[in-house]
């Protein structure tokens, strides 16, 4: 009885030291203090942003101009109609639109031509100041009217193949 002891004494001892060198790793690592790793500071990455200049012809220019302008215009003279009567306030932004194209083009023209296009200019920013007035839309017939002739005006004189020879 007493080797069975004996030997039951030194398995147990053994088994203990074998878990003892084996198995509390694990145990000793999840409890244990790791030093912060430094932080890996990365850079961001900064674009330059860079402003891209149209390489279209003055003759492409002034088209674009003339085609943004006469849908500017003709949405403008739609609002206006009194079936589709819209708000005051995208009037007067369909006006100021057809005013800001008409600028353009005009930078593109000689002066005779300037000052041709100056006039129908005034007539635009005095409908539009007026429609800007006219909160309830008492007289949206004579804008509509005037808008029209207006836009009949500048087809007439200064569409591209008029203008073509007088471009800067």
């Amino acid at each position: 009885m007493r080797g069975t002891l004996r030997r039951f004494f030194l398995l147990f001892v053994l088994y203990f030291l074998l878990f003892a060198m084996l198995g509390c790793d694990a145990f000793v690592r999840k409890f244990t203090r790791k030093p912060k790793k430094e932080s890996i500071s990365r850079e961001e990455m900064v674009l330059v942003p860079e402003e891209y200049k149209p390489t279209m012809s003055k003759e492409q220019l002034y088209r674009q101009y003339f085609l943004f302008w006469q849908s500017w215009q003709g949405e403008l003279i739609t609002s206006l109609t009194p079936t589709q009567t819209g708000n005051n306030k995208k009037q007067v932004d369909c006006a100021q639109e057809a005013i800001k194209n008409l600028s353009n083009l005009r930078t593109m023209i000689n002066e005779d031509k300037q000052k041709k296009l100056d006039i129908y200019i005034n007539e635009l920013k005095e409908l539009k100041s007026q429609i800007a007035k006219d909160f309830y839309g008492t007289n949206i017939t004579a804008y509509a009217r005037a808008a029209e002739r207006i836009k009949r005006g500048i087809l007439r004189d200064f569409s591209y193949n008029k203008v073509r020879n007088d471009l800067i």
